[in-house]
């Protein structure tokens, strides 16, 4: 079997440590693995021509392509190689309508509120008039103010007052998220990696002294927990929900229970695995293949 691995790091980078955690774990498996990046494909339209050109080539038939849409803006034009994909029939894990769902907070939130999945309580704002109504159905500062794209914590800010908020929303821009800041949560939340509808693992991320995002990449740490039925259930329901094969569902924990934060269509796992020991590319490359097989 052929197996891709879609990169979206600048072709002058080496690959992601999970894009080859990937291929490796492909290879392992007996099977036959590349690297392409997202920036070296050429969409072609004359009716004759074959539709996606790679480096100047005719793009290959490939079994499966595990797509990693590292990507922060005009998410659905950078992700439209893989609607191609998807067009010439090639079997794209994850596909281009879960991504786009998945990197838009406001799509994500919408989906997982309309299937009734805990999300904070959240206001979506497009004009400063209704900046003080919105903080008031909050509950007041300290509200959590969010752009509609965004990962690795970036675009996310905590603000402690109407000064702030009006100086920090410059409406570049067409609406803001505001979200209710949960206390209870003291600056941690928890990482569930979702594969094939099951739990594969999770931890919990506390944030660097100073820092209410736990992020790692903002210098957050892991280290693996146990989390509750009500915890794994809503993780399950919020990657079905957006239609995703695999996912990384952030929870919080408030004293109303547990509620979703994020759902990330390409998760990073090199912290996860590190921290829980846990095969994680692997379980992403044997449901591609399982899916591929299916389709056989």
């Amino acid at each position: 079997m052929r197996i891709g691995i879609l990169s979206y790091r600048s072709a002058s980078r080496r690959a992601a440590p999970e894009e080859l955690r990937l291929q490796k774990e492909a290879r392992l498996s007996g099977h036959t693995s590349r690297i392409f990046r997202a920036n070296k494909f050429m969409m072609v339209y004359d009716g004759h021509s074959p539709w996606l050109y790679y480096d100047g080539k005719p793009f290959p038939h490939y079994d499966v392509m595990i797509s990693r849409p590292s990507v922060l803006k005009d998410v659905d034009l950078y992700a439209s190689v893989i609607e191609q994909m998807q067009m010439m029939g090639t079997l794209v894990f994850n596909r281009y309508e879960s991504i786009v769902n998945a990197k838009n907070k406001l799509k994500t939130t919408q989906i997982l509120d309309h299937y009734g999945i805990p999300v904070p309580q959240t206001v979506i704002v497009r004009r400063s008039d209704d900046l003080k109504g919105a903080v008031k159905i909050l509950g007041g500062f300290p509200v959590i103010l969010k752009q509609p794209v965004g990962s690795y914590g970036n675009g996310v800010t905590i603000i402690e007052s109407m000064r702030a908020l009006k100086s920090v929303i410059v409406w570049d821009q067409p609406l803001y998220l505001l979200q209710k800041f949960v206390k209870f949560s003291k600056g941690k939340d928890i990482r569930i990696f979702v594969v094939n509808g099951k739990v594969i693992g999770s931890m919990m991320r506390s944030a660097k002294k100073g820092e209410f995002r736990s992020n790692i990449e903002l210098g957050g740490v892991g280290r693996p927990i146990k989390v509750t039925d009500e915890e794994v259930s809503i993780a399950l329901r919020s990657v079905q929900a957006l239609d995703l094969h695999y996912g990384g569902v952030d929870v919080i924990r408030g004293q109303d229970g547990p509620a979703v934060l994020e759902v990330n269509s390409n998760p990073g796992f090199k912290s996860l695995e590190k921290a829980t020991e846990i095969n994680v590319a692997k379980s992403i490359v044997d449901y591609a293949i399982e899916l591929a097989d299916r389709r056989a």
